[in-house]
Order: C-alpha cells, then sequence, then structure tokens
C-alpha cells in the first residue's frame, strides 16, 4: 500500500470515528506505529488532523478550517481531475460565477484562453489567475476578505450577488451530508454561497470525496438545490447514488 493510500484510509477512520488511535490504526494496516505516526504527521501538516495524545482528531471534530496553502497541498490529483471535468459544464458563452476554494481556484487556471465570459468571482485567486485571459470580462466582488480562504464575505458581497443573474455557478464547500446537505464552518461564506446559488440557473458543486459525509456549522444549501456534483472516483458508486437520489446529478472524474 502506498502511504498517500494509507493515509487517506486513516483519515476516513478519524472522520468516521472522531478519532485515531496509533496502536490500533498500526494494528489494522499491518504497520508499525512510527509508520503510523509519520502518516498523522504529514496529515497534520496538511491541516487534516490535529494530533493528541496516542493519536489524533480530525479538524472537522474543532470545526477548524485548513488554511489556503494546506487545502492546495491536499488531494491535488483529484483536484485536478474534477477541475478538468468541470470544465465540460461552462456555457459556450454567457456569465459564470466562481466561489473561493482550492479547486474552482484549478478550474479558473484550465479556463479556455479562447473563450468569450463574464466572470463573476468572489476569490482573489481566481481573479488573478483570469485577469490574464483577454478574452473574460471579469468582476471582482468586494467585501470583507477571509484571510483563511481569500475570498470575500459579508453584506457588500451578498448585495453585489443579489444583483446578477448568472448560467451556472461553481462552488466549493467543505462538507456534502446526505442528511445535513452542504455546508462551511464560517457563516459570512455560508451566506455569499447561498446568494451565488440564488443566482445562478445552474448549480455545481466542486468537491473531493473525502468531503462526503462530513457536516459543518453553517449549511448553505439542500442537495435538491443543487444540479450537479463533480467529485472524484474516491467516491463510491453506491455513495454516487444516494446523492443523485436527493437530486443533483453526481460526476466522478
Amino acid at each position: 500500500m502506498y502511504a498517500a493510500e494509507r493515509q487517506a484510509l486513516i483519515l476516513r477512520a478519524a472522520q468516521a470515528d472522531g478519532r485515531v488511535e496509533v496502536a490500533a490504526i498500526a494494528g489494522e494496516l499491518d504497520v508499525t506505529p512510527e509508520t503510523v505516526r509519520r502518516d498523522l504527521t504529514v496529515l497534520e501538516r496538511r491541516g487534516r488532523v490535529r494530533r493528541v495524545h496516542g493519536g489524533a482528531i480530525p479538524v472537522e471534530r474543532f470545526d477548524v478550517e485548513p488554511t489556503v496553502a494546506a487545502r492546495t497541498e491536499a488531494n491535488a490529483q483529484e483536484k485536478e481531475r474534477i477541475a478538468r471535468a468541470a470544465i465540460d459544464l461552462l456555457p459556450a458563452e454567457g456569465t459564470v460565477i466562481i466561489d473561493g476554494g482550492t479547486t474552482t481556484a484549478r478550474l479558473a487556471e484550465l479556463f479556455p484562453r479562447d473563450r468569450e465570459l463574464t466572470v463573476v468571482t468572489t476569490s482573489l485567486p481566481v481573479a488573478s489567475t483570469l485577469a490574464a485571459f483577454p478574452s473574460i470580462s471579469l468582476h471582482l466582488v468586494g467585501g470583507y476578505l477571509r484571510g483563511r480562504t481569500l475570498t470575500a464575505v459579508g453584506d457588500w458581497t451578498t448585495a453585489a450577488l443579489a444583483g446578477i443573474y448568472a448560467d451556472v455557478a461553481f462552488l466549493g464547500t467543505n462538507g456534502l451530508s446526505l442528511k445535513h446537505g452542504l455546508s462551511t464552518p464560517d457563516q459570512r461564506e455560508a451566506a455569499a454561497k447561498r446568494a451565488m446559488i440564488a443566482s445562478a440557473k445552474e448549480r455545481v458543486v466542486l468537491m473531493d470525496a473525502e468531503k462526503y459525509g462530513q457536516a459543518h456549522f453553517s449549511r448553505f444549501a439542500d442537495l435538491d438545490e443543487i444540479d450537479t456534483v463533480v467529485t472524484d472516483d474516491a467516491l463510491s458508486a453506491d455513495d454516487a447514488r444516494a446523492i443523485q437520489q436527493l437530486g443533483p446529478q453526481v460526476v466522478r472524474a
């Protein structure tokens, strides 16, 4: 088993049980405790777990968001595939809303350079990328800039989004739960996401599979408000069907 596969299993176990014990997981995976400790160190550096004596606790238990740098590093290959699949959902012309997030930032980097689109974004990294595209008419929404996500939030942001109508909105999420829908730790981010959903004809969520089953403090949408979820193939076919039964189509990249 590769280290990345082992770390993914450890993270899923921590998220499912609320914590992971070094001795127990070492026995389950048939590796040494030192190997598990190294894996937990990697996961902690990526902002996915917090080390405690004898094991680790997933950051979701603390409702702490990883930094942009940590989220960019985590699941980079999966985010690449998700972003490439999402490119197929871009309209030939019209207006697109792009939410903050590391996967939506990768989507922006992959934008076709010859397509004339109007793009509205709350994300500083997305705006910085698309500013170099001469075919894009770019609108950066103002507001309070959250340092943790580099995304505009607040009353200015939601008021501006309420005044537009877009063909499609690409949104990020911190968690997707069959029971609790889509959620994020920050209330202001949730309000901005709700405004994007209300302002778009089609709503597309970009989400790496490990966010499935997670629920955070602020819910911003039920699943039947979303048209498509683009994720990676680590999401099982059964889980994809369970999501689809509640509304959105699921694309596993």
